[in-house]
C-alpha cells in the first residue's frame, strides 16, 4: 500500500505540487531563471494559467521545499510503504516500523520519536536497504523534516564556552575530525551563519547527530544534546 503525504492536501492530483508538468512557453523558462537569480539561489516557481499571464494573487513556491522520501516497513524496500514530500511531525499513523528508506530528492532528517524528538538521522539522495545504513539504533522512525536546499557558501562559528565566549573558530567546509583540526573535542555554543549543518558526536561523521539550522545556539542544550561532546561537522548537501 502506498500513501502520499503532502503539506497541502489541495495540491494532490496536480502532479508534483503543480510543478514541471505543465507545457509552459519559453517565457516561463525566462521567469524561472530571473527568479532564480533574484532569490539568492532559491528557485521560486509561480503557478501560471495557460494564458501565460502572471496572476497577482498566486503564491510563489520555493523549489527548496520539494522533496520525496519513501519509508518501507520491511528491509530491502518491502512491505507497506509511505511516501512523503514535506515535514511530518507524526508518522505513526502510516507505518508501525521502518526498516528501509528510499530518498528520491532532497536532504532529510529522520527522528526516532514524534515532533522531531529523539535520535536524529541525516539522509540524502540514495537507497538505504536497512536501518543500519543510516546508523539507526532501531526500526523506530516517528517524524521527519525536509531540510531546505542551500546553494551559497556555508559558515558556522564554534566556541569553546557557552554564550559565545572563549576561543572562536569558523568552519566553511566539512570537518572530519574537530580534534585533529582545531584541537577541540567539546563545543559549548555555536552560531550558524549560512547553510544547514549536521553535527556528529564522534569523528568521521559517527555517533549521535544533530541538525543545525541558521541561528544562534548559546549552549549545547539548544541543539538537543545532553553534553558538549562534538567530533565532526558536515554541510547539508545533496552530493559530496
Amino acid at each position: 500500500m502506498r500513501v502520499n503525504h503532502s503539506a497541502n492536501p489541495s495540491d494532490q492530483g496536480e502532479g508534483e505540487r503543480g510543478v514541471c508538468k505543465s507545457p509552459y512557453s519559453p517565457k516561463w523558462a525566462l521567469l524561472c531563471d530571473f527568479l532564480w537569480r533574484q532569490q539568492s539561489g532559491l528557485l521560486y516557481i509561480q503557478r501560471l494559467p495557460r494564458s501565460h499571464t502572471a496572476p497577482r494573487d498566486h503564491p510563489l513556491l520555493p523549489l527548496s521545499t520539494m522533496g520525496k522520501i519513501t519509508f518501507y516497513e520491511d528491509r530491502g524496500f518491502q512491505g507497506r510503504c509511505y511516501e512523503c514530500s514535506s515535514d511530518c511531525p507524526n508518522l505513526q499513523p502510516y507505518f508501525s516500523r521502518c526498516n528501509s528508506v528510499r530518498v528520491d530528492s532532497g536532504c532529510w532528517m529522520l527522528y526516532e520519536r514524534p515532533n522531531y524528538q529523539g535520535h536524529q538521522y541525516f539522509l540524502r539522495r540514495g537507497e538505504y536497504p536497512d536501518y543500519q545504513q543510516w546508523m539507526g539504533l532501531s526500526d523506530s522512525i516517528r517524524s521527519c523534516r525536509l531540510i531546505p536546499q542551500h546553494s551559497g557558501t556555508f559558515r558556522i562559528r564554534i566556541y569553546e564556552r557557552d554564550d559565545f565566549r572563549g576561543q572562536m573558530s569558523e568552519i566553511t567546509d566539512d570537518c572530519l575530525s574537530l580534534q585533529d583540526r582545531f584541537h577541540l573535542n567539546e563545543i559549548h555554543s555555536l552560531n550558524v551563519l549560512e547553510g544547514c549543518w549536521v553535527l556528529y558526536e564522534l569523528p568521521s561523521y559517527r555517533g549521535r547527530q544533530y541538525l543545525l539550522r541558521p541561528g544562534e545556539y548559546r549552549r549545547y542544550l539548544d541543539w538537543g544534546a545532553t553534553n558538549a561532546k562534538v567530533g565532526s561537522f558536515r554541510r547539508v548537501m545533496d552530493f559530496y
